[in-house]
């Protein structure tokens, strides 16, 4: 499922326009990038929570070439999934 389908979804359950689920949905996104921005993690209860990770720099290794090359320290977003989302599933 893509963004527009999604929201196409929120508006049918919600009983909203697809304009007014996309700007929801857009602005519930733009929170969950500021938190993460700011350090913070955004957890919704029974569904999961979203977090900001460090990763080191470490050594890797070209595929083509097998060298090893530097991979430079970066933040990553994780995601942890809630007990609700997993039984969703199974």
């Amino acid at each position: 499922m893509r963004k527009p389908e999604l929201a196409a979804a929120i508006a049918e359950k919600a009983d909203l326009t697809k304009d007014q689920a996309n700007r929801v949905l857009n602005a519930v996104l733009d929170e969950i990038t500021n938190a993460l921005n700011r350090k913070d993690s955004v957890t919704l209860v029974g569904f999961g929570t979203f977090l900001q990770r460090h990763r080191g720099a470490r050594t890797g290794k070209n595929p083509q070439t097998g060298e090893p090359v530097t991979i430079k320290a970066s933040n990553t977003v994780a995601f942890k999934p809630g007990k609700m989302l997993k039984d969703a599933i199974n």
